[in-house]
């Protein structure tokens, strides 16, 4: 009995999985504005809304119990679309969290570790008189360029500028501009490596 009824709950795991999947041609995917072919939002996933303000490329997978939003509730009416476009073959990692507010782009092949919180708002203080809760500040875009990786666990906030083929150290925060061919750790996130014509990988001075 206890064998048949494991077998019971696996089998009916696996087809919410298969079923609770968002992808292109099913009703949650034509909400976005745009689902490409072949990509997936996997089952089960934890907030998303405002869709229509929501581009996904070709050949891309988010994981399961990721937060996707555009904007702070739903229903909410944004001044530009897409506010967030995730491009091409990008993986975002289990439990992560994209919530834009003006314009977070993710270019093509990009993949995130698992628990990456990406954003281009973030919440002020300046106001002793009122909540942190209830004061916020500009919104400034976010760019992560193609072919980075975003390490565990990491921080992208409001106004980062990652380039291309950048990889960010596990549980780093990034709220600055990180050159293209860099590895950048910590937080503050800091540039530790750089790519160079014809001496490759070089480690960069801790005074720079």
């Amino acid at each position: 009995m206890n064998n048949l009824l494991h077998q019971l709950v696996h089998s009916l795991r696996q087809r919410m999985v298969l079923y609770g999947a968002i992808g292109a041609h099913n009703a949650s995917g034509k909400k976005f504005a745009h689902f490409g072919e072949r990509s997936v939002i996997c089952f089960p996933q934890t907030t998303i809304f405002n869709e229509q303000y929501i581009s996904i490329g070709n050949d891309t997978m988010i994981g399961e119990h990721v937060a996707l939003s555009a904007g702070m509730i739903p229903g909410q009416q944004c001044v530009v679309s897409p506010v967030v476009s995730i491009g091409d073959r990008c993986l975002i990692g289990r439990g992560s969290g994209i919530v834009g507010h003006f314009s977070i782009l993710i270019e093509d092949d990009v993949w995130t570790g698992h628990h990456v919180y990406i954003t281009d708002q973030n919440h002020g203080y300046e106001d002793v008189a009122r909540p942190i809760s209830q004061q916020s500040q500009p919104e400034r875009a976010v760019r992560i360029g193609k072919g980075s990786w975003i390490g565990h666990g990491s921080v992208v906030l409001p106004g980062s500028n990652i380039g291309e083929h950048v990889v960010i150290g596990a549980q780093s925060v990034v709220s600055g501009t990180i050159p293209d061919y860099s590895v950048a750790v910590g937080s503050p996130a800091r540039v530790i490596k750089k790519y160079r014509e014809g001496e490759g990988w070089v480690a960069t001075p801790k005074d720079q």
